[in-house]
């Protein structure tokens, strides 16, 4: 799709709201300085908010609202998979046949403060006529369709228009004037077409980044893919490394690289009087049991979350790559440090329910945890 069809895209649905919303009324007749612009988590309890600044993932606060333990709570999920119509075949475990249920009854509690509890109406009327994007790969469209249908429990009779492209998706909510956009790239920086085939261009982000200059919220995330080995699985023939166009590097290093290619690109590009910029944190898979104590386990099979709120494999060396480069850019991006709460999740996976045939223990059931996620960003979209 070329940029001006994607241009053409994007506006459509704020033409067609614009005129609904004349129609409607006619029958009615009637960011602070760059130091404290860091990450900013909102922290809900005893009836008050308050603001902390972060730095890198490094919380000043007495409260961490990624510091916690997952809790038995029967109001949950927040939303019926069978009565919502976004959700991918790939995360509808219920629909393919996955028995158990429990998995779904889990809240995240902070340890010293509450999160308050998503309202998908509150955040369609503080949000109304604004656009909201996800950026990134298959775990970004997991939290797309997670806030997707967190949102249209609350509001099940609103008119919507769902729209699925390449590489951009959205959700729109007629009467409220918000559009929920999914633009898939799963490196964030451009694969180009050269004479030598398709090249991952740790240096450069041009394809298409324009229209997300307009957002009024946007939540990147990359790292998924930066793991698939071989031209098929990882999308790319070479890599361009500055001057260097190489067959392969450690992945650590590329990732880094490509990450510091997209904070310089936020740095120049985003205007922080209009948008609020977040990172969606490094999403675990659970492929490897010894990394909990289960060594001939995987995802497969695991009903239940693990206790307390330390992970026992430890942390992963991306979330420490993202902090640091976070922690480095002038434009305060909030970082949804999703991570060790994730991996406490090793029961949330499809499995062998996400409809394709395999084990996946890479994305996440919905409902499930990315609803997790969402209610994270709206805490920190509260204030």
């Amino acid at each position: 799709m070329g940029f001006k069809l994607i241009y053409l895209f994007l506006l459509l649905p704020l033409l067609t709201l614009t005129i609904l919303s004349r129609a409607d009324h006619a029958l009615a007749s009637d960011k602070k300085l760059h130091e404290s612009h860091r990450n900013r988590t909102v922290l809900a309890g005893a009836g008050r908010v308050k603001i902390a600044a972060l730095k890198g993932r490094k919380q000043t606060s007495d409260c961490n609202l990624f510091q916690g333990r997952w809790v038995f709570d029967a109001s949950y999920p927040f939303y019926d998979s069978s009565a919502c119509p976004f959700i991918d075949g790939e995360f509808d475990c219920l629909k393919f046949g996955r028995p158990d249920r429990q998995f779904l009854k889990y809240s995240w509690q902070p340890d010293s403060c509450t999160i308050p509890r998503f309202d998908g109406q509150a955040f369609l009327n503080k949000w109304r006529g604004k656009r909201v994007m996800f950026v990134g790969d298959s775990l970004s469209q997991n939290m797309w369709e997670s806030l997707g249908c967190m949102i249209h429990a609350s509001v099940p009779d609103t008119k919507t228009t769902f729209l699925k492209h390449t590489p951009v998706s959205s959700l729109t909510f007629q009467e409220y004037g918000v559009t929920i956009y999914l633009y898939r790239t799963p490196y964030l920086v451009d694969i180009s077409k050269e004479s030598v085939g398709r090249v991952l261009n740790l240096g450069t982000i041009e394809g298409g980044a324009d229209v997300w200059k307009d957002m009024d919220i946007l939540v990147f995330n990359s790292w998924h893919w930066w793991l698939h080995k071989g031209v098929e699985l990882q999308g790319w023939d070479y890599i361009r490394n500055g001057s260097s166009l190489i067959r392969d590097m450690d992945r650590l290093d590329a990732f880094s690289k490509g990450l510091a290619t997209w904070a310089q690109w936020v740095d120049q590009n985003v205007n922080i009087s209009q948008t609020r910029v977040f990172f969606q944190g490094i999403s675990p898979t659970h492929y490897v049991g010894k990394e909990w104590n289960e060594p001939k386990n995987t995802c497969n099979g695991q009903m239940q979350p693990l206790s307390g709120s330390t992970y026992p494999g430890g942390s992963l060396p991306a979330a420490s790559i993202v902090s640091r480069v976070l922690s480095s850019m002038k434009t305060p991006v909030y970082l949804l440090d999703i991570t060790t709460l994730s991996q406490l999740r090793k029961d949330a996976h499809p499995s062998t329910y996400g409809g394709g045939g395999g084990t996946d223990c890479s994305h996440w059931c919905l409902p499930g945890l990315p609803d997790t996620w969402n209610q994270l960003l709206y805490a920190a979209l509260s204030v």
